[in-house]
């Protein structure tokens, strides 16, 4: 029960990276806010999770999606100590001749603006609380890039750069933020990250570049997830930590 007694948002959390935090966060007694765009999905996992979960659809691009979400956090379980953005976006792998202008906007507007949009909302509330934590999901693309994925690969860098940022600036505030740097992983994204149909033989060329010869699991993500938002880690802040098997090295 090591966030017993917390409130926390997961962003994307009715899949992949964001289901494993969420279901990591309330196993360990968290009551969690199971945040997504599809929000029949999201809807189940809160259900598979108990009566300290709650879902909301929610899209966080806009303004108003966000601040509802937050204020759901506030008025269902009465305030906030945990925002993990994980909502992400990608386009799949090729040229960065080729991708479209329409999803470069959405990359940067769900994986870049969204991070923007939830300070906005989620602050003031955790200040309410003498303070908080939030974590990033950024990626590895943002620290060792693979080509084919260019302009989602500069939006990860602006995650980690954020990351030290806000750090440094809402320090004061007691809000600590960390970012966490997956390799690539066993998600609904795969297929575009790999530009590649999901078979094991295009898996095997991907994993070659992992010296630990697995990809990350959404179990992985949670794990340290909840280092960075229990009280253990309440020394660490301004961090992007590479869960990728040493694919940074």
């Amino acid at each position: 029960m090591r966030l017993e007694g917390k409130i926390a948002i997961v962003t994307g959390g009715a899949s992949g990276f964001g289901r494993g935090i969420a279901e990591t966060f309330a196993r360990e007694g968290a009551r969690v806010i199971i945040a997504d765009l599809n929000g029949a999905a999201g809807m189940q996992v809160a259900q598979a999770l108990g009566n300290g979960a709650v879902a909301v659809e929610a899209d966080v691009t806009r303004k108003s999606d966000v601040q509802q979400m937050v204020a759901v956090a506030d008025e269902v379980f009465g305030g906030l100590d945990i925002l993990v953005n994980n909502a992400g976006f990608t386009h799949a792998n090729q040229s960065l001749m080729t991708v479209s202008e329409e999803d470069f906007d959405r990359i940067y507007a769900v994986n870049v603006k969204s991070i923007y949009l939830t300070a906005l909302a989620a602050v003031p509330v955790m200040e309410k609380r003498g303070g908080g934590v939030i974590i990033n999901t950024a990626s590895t693309a943002g620290v060792r890039p693979r080509p084919g994925l260019t302009w989602y690969n500069g939006s990860k860098g602006a995650v980690i750069t954020l990351t030290k940022s806000m750090a440094a600036e809402l320090a004061a505030r007691k809000i600590r933020v960390n970012a966490i740097n997956p390799v690539i992983g066993e998600t609904g994204m795969l297929a575009q990250f790999m530009g590649l149909p999901d078979t094991p033989e295009n898996r095997a060329k991907f994993v070659s570049t992992i010296p630990l010869g697995r990809m990350s699991t959404p179990a992985d993500i949670g794990n340290v997830a909840l280092f960075l938002a229990e009280p253990s880690s309440n020394f660490i802040t301004g961090v992007a930590i590479e869960v990728d098997g040493g694919r940074c090295i």
